[in-house]
């Protein structure tokens, strides 16, 4: 076990939008550190969706987000020999964090040529209530329901 809990870092707001979910989502995407290159992919890729839905491709971006986000998850527990799936309510930044992974995850396996088109295609496609990354919350979701039974083996 720990001493104490780590302090928690806080990152500074992007330069165009001048939102802190804004980096959150760019860090994540980025890789080897090559920030400027996972900017231009996530502006281009806003562009690109507004260009598409004729609307704020900010709004339409942070939509597809939440659409994105679950409210409750699975997690093993160990009781008497046996596992059991309980679900448990997800904490607001996991639900974040989670929200992110999902939708950089499933748009790194779409089939368009770049990556700011497979961006672009997942972000309108989670927008309207479809896609890769939704079916994983709802997947998500459905367990959590299925596995209710359990939900009094909470930690």
């Amino acid at each position: 076990m720990r001493k104490s809990k780590p302090e928690k870092r806080y990152v500074l707001p992007d330069p165009k939008y001048g939102q802190v979910l804004v980096t959150k989502f760019v860090n994540s995407l980025m890789w080897d550190g090559k920030k400027s290159i996972a900017y231009n992919i996530f502006y281009d890729a806003i562009d690109l969706v507004a260009k598409k839905t004729n609307e704020d491709g900010l709004e339409v971006w942070k939509k597809a987000l939440s659409n994105i986000t679950p409210s409750v998850e699975v997690k093993s527990r160990r009781v008497g020999g046996a596992n059991f799936q309980v679900p448990t309510e997800v904490r607001p930044d996991r639900k974040q964090s989670l929200g992110i992974k999902w939708m950089i995850l499933y748009a790194r396996k779409r089939g368009e040529k770049s990556m700011t088109e497979k961006l672009a295609g997942e972000i309108v496609a989670a927008s309207k209530g479809e896609g890769a990354a939704v079916k994983k919350k709802e997947d998500t979701h459905r367990m959590a329901e299925a596995n209710k039974a359990f939900s009094h083996f909470k930690f």
